[in-house]
């Protein structure tokens, strides 16, 4: 009997096909021998049969052979065949690989050992025509091939689990630090956004200077029973307009600040709106004195409101040529004249800078000193001067600006602080950024780039007085923002 014995299968017409390259039993050999290349001849004559085979003896023979089983049976054949064609004796090698499953198969029967569990699973065929079952031996490379795809297979699935587990710590710790920096970003963004006038805004802030907090930076009250006054002042840019705003309320604002006395500038009222805006007052406030404007209709103007009557109220400074646009009352009261003003800004091109720092800064400036002669006074409004580099957000981009330039800044110190009058936010601020002014355009209130434009200037005999003078950056309605002053009597 010879020793190499080619596996074979019934076809449908019963006549044996020899198939090279799939040994079997205990007759394993190498192959490339002359009995391969004899039963090779015999199946090139039998490549018609192939054709024949039923798709179930397609699929039994080639996983004998250990080759893919998938497709349809035209797919079947023509995997068959090529197979076939590869083992052909007229190829000059050998495929190593067939080499090397041959003599390690050889070598496992050598030594009496059975392929394992795990090395057959592949090599089940059934014989459809008997029933029978058979397993066969696969070839080494089929057998190291199921081996490493399992292995493989299971090295990726640990990875995969080492990799989901890594993935999932690092998205909770992920999760975490998101969760950690949000409530940071919380704490840290959260004022900054609705409360901006708590960061620092300035081109150029000196190391120590800090924001204003109305918050944090305001005194405690005064002990009950002391005697003070509570003045407020506030540049509206238009009553009528203020009185509109849906989010603005006189009397939750009078209710929250309980102020004695509110000043206001740039009312824009006509003359024939007053006693119309009288009925609207807040009950308690029954004294109100309105200056407006008769050389411009709707511009400028100025008011005090106070539930405390005074002594006595005029309008202007006395000198017709700066009377008519109503940017002056003075209301006198027991212990000292307040002056509410809304000084008139120097306009585009600076057109009118010659007229503010010559005539109008000196003239008010007359008109103080004479007044203090009697009585100490207090002189507030909207001034139109950012009077140093800490009160405006970019101070060298706005050498040349109406309210910076330095003939109206050097005026505001030879007019004002020069005769004794004291800016009582910069004396109990020092090195305080705090604006009062921030315009439309840029949308400078979301970012506090603004101005300090407003003020409570003080005599100097009653500076000591003075127990709070601040900002309520909060109220908004305008361009400007409301100041207080609590003045001790």
């Amino acid at each position: 009997m010879s020793n190499a014995t080619a596996f074979s299968i019934n076809n449908s017409k019963r006549k044996e096909l020899k198939i090279p390259g799939a040994a079997i039993d205990q007759n394993c050999h190498q192959m490339g021998s002359d009995t391969d290349r004899d039963e090779m001849g015999t199946l090139q004559d039998d490549r018609k049969e192939i054709e024949a085979m039923t798709v179930q003896e397609l699929r039994s023979t080639l996983r004998k052979l250990g080759v893919p089983v998938k497709g349809r049976k035209q797919e079947l054949i023509s995997t068959l065949r090529l197979h076939m064609d590869s083992n052909l004796p007229d190829q000059k090698e050998t495929s190593s690989s067939t080499r090397s499953d041959s003599v390690t198969i050889k070598r496992k029967i050598s030594n009496r050992e059975e392929p394992t569990e795990d090395e057959c699973t592949n090599s089940e065929a059934y014989d459809i025509e008997h029933g029978e079952k058979r397993v066969k031996q696969s070839t080494e490379k089929n057998l190291k091939a199921k081996v490493s795809a399992k292995a493989i297979a299971k090295e990726q699935k640990s990875l995969m689990r080492t990799g989901k587990q890594q993935i999932q710590s690092k998205e909770e710790t992920s999760s975490t630090i998101s969760s950690e920096l949000l409530k940071t970003e919380e704490i840290i963004s959260s004022p900054s956004q609705s409360e901006p006038w708590t960061v620092l805004a300035h081109k150029k802030p000196q190391k120590d200077w800090k924001a204003y907090n109305p918050k944090t930076m305001r005194p405690p009250p005064l002990p009950e029973g002391t005697k003070c006054v509570k003045v407020m002042t506030w540049n509206v840019n238009g009553l009528r307009g203020l009185l509109k705003f849906e989010s603005f309320s006189a009397l939750q604002l009078a209710q929250r600040e309980n102020f004695d006395i509110l000043c206001l500038q740039e009312t824009k009222l006509q003359v024939k709106d007053v006693e119309e805006i009288k009925k609207t007052l807040i009950d308690g406030y029954d004294h109100s004195f309105w200056s407006c404007s008769v050389s411009k209709l709707g511009y400028s103007g100025t008011a005090i409101i106070s539930r405390i009557k005074p002594l006595s109220v005029r309008y202007g400074t006395g000198l017709s040529g700066h009377d008519t646009e109503g940017r002056i009352v003075t209301a006198e009261f027991d212990s000292f004249y307040l002056i509410n003003t809304y000084v008139p800004n120097s306009g585009d091109g600076l057109k009118r800078l010659s007229y503010r720092i010559e005539e109008w800064d000196r003239t008010l400036s007359n008109h103080i000193k004479e007044l203090e002669k009697s009585k100490p006074v207090v002189l507030t409004g909207d001034l139109n001067c950012a009077h140093e580099e800490i009160d405006i957000f970019n101070p060298a981009g706005n050498k040349r600006s109406a309210g910076f330039t330095i003939e109206e800044r050097q005026s505001f110190g030879a007019n004002l602080l020069d005769k004794g009058f004291v800016d009582t936010f910069r004396k109990q601020h020092p090195g305080v950024v705090g604006y009062t002014y921030w315009g439309y355009r840029h949308g400078g209130r979301k970012t506090n780039k603004g101005w300090r434009l407003d003020y409570f200037l003080v005599s100097q005999s009653i500076a000591a007085n003075v127990h709070d003078s601040y900002i309520l950056p909060d109220i908004n309605g305008s361009d400007h923002c409301p100041i207080g002053l609590i003045l001790k009597l």
